[in-house]
């Protein structure tokens, strides 16, 4: 019609647009809510939303605007990226929290600067130079983790996934990546993986206790188990302790192969009801410095 303008829009600039900001916020999101990080997943999540940003604009799916649409996205998004735990209710009230709160700094920015950044329906897109753009989603991303990281159990911490062969038997755990942990093998000096002795408790031979370490070497002694062993440790409230330690055939820490290691028993919980069911060093985990509770440390000669 006469007099209306039209607004030429790129859909590889509108998915890649897009895909930045939902990965950013995903990734926000699981941090604060202390959920085991898959960065794939989290890609995938995020392409999932940008390819819903995408068909808002094709030829009969203005349906896909409806409130129940974007809300049903959004949940789709978190699903993907974290899966059905127990921690996804959390990780979806705080991805629509963060959510809101960057497209709030998003129309704080516009109304200051006289750009535009949105298209129709809140979508990301703007012919502003894209690094520009990528920078400025960058930014929101860290101040929206620093405003909202108090909200989540481990906001400064990574989970990770945890997946060990012991005794032939497959064993799949949470665990925390944590930088104070200094727990080492005395004979190799190789990091150690402490575990919650009451996970593995339905995986370990008759008599064989976490809460008995010396009694329980003798036991894997007697059935001809190679590698238990005793670990000096100090912990709150303990000046110089013993756990068992057996030695895992395989370790895999967030999908990294980590080879044949240690796991230490723990006879008492490991977690502080976050979700995690043991902790490794972080030159196990990978990730960056961060800075937990100091648990475990290895006692000095």
């Amino acid at each position: 019609m006469a007099g209306e303008s039209v607004r030429v829009v790129y859909v590889d600039l509108l998915f890649l647009l897009n895909f930045v900001a939902n990965y950013l916020l995903l990734l926000g999101s699981g941090r604060m809510a202390g959920a085991v990080l898959h960065r794939l997943r989290i890609a995938l999540g995020a392409a999932l939303g940008a390819a819903y940003a995408v068909a808002v604009f094709l030829p009969g799916f203005g349906w896909l605007t409806a409130w129940p649409c974007k809300l049903g996205s959004g949940v789709l998004m978190v699903l993907t990226a974290f899966g059905a735990g127990r921690r996804l209710l959390r990780a979806s009230v705080l991805f629509f929290a963060t959510s809101a709160a960057l497209a709030g700094s998003v129309l704080g920015i516009e109304l200051l600067g006289g750009a535009s950044l949105t298209v129709a329906n809140g979508v990301f897109y703007s012919h502003v130079d894209l690094r520009l753009l990528l920078l400025l989603f960058v930014l929101c991303y860290f101040i929206l983790s620093l405003f909202f990281r108090r909200t989540g159990g481990h906001g400064r911490r990574e989970l990770t996934e945890l997946r060990i062969k012991l005794l032939d038997k497959e064993i799949s755990l949470t665990a925390l990546i944590d930088s104070g942990h200094t727990l080492t093998d005395p004979a190799t000096n190789r990091p150690v993986i402490v575990a919650d002795g009451s996970c593995l408790a339905k995986y370990l031979p008759p008599g064989v206790r976490a809460e008995a370490p010396i009694e329980s070497v003798k036991r894997c002694q007697e059935l001809g188990l190679k590698g238990a062993r005793l670990i000096p440790y100090r912990a709150v409230g303990v000046e110089c302790g013993m756990m068992l330690a057996l030695r895992a055939d395989e370790v895999n820490v967030g999908g990294e192969p980590r080879g044949s290691l240690l796991i230490a028993l723990s006879p008492t919980p490991v977690g502080d009801g976050g979700g995690y069911q043991a902790l490794v060093a972080l030159s196990l985990g990978g990730q960056e410095r961060i800075e937990p509770p100091r648990v475990w440390k290895r006692t000095e000669e």
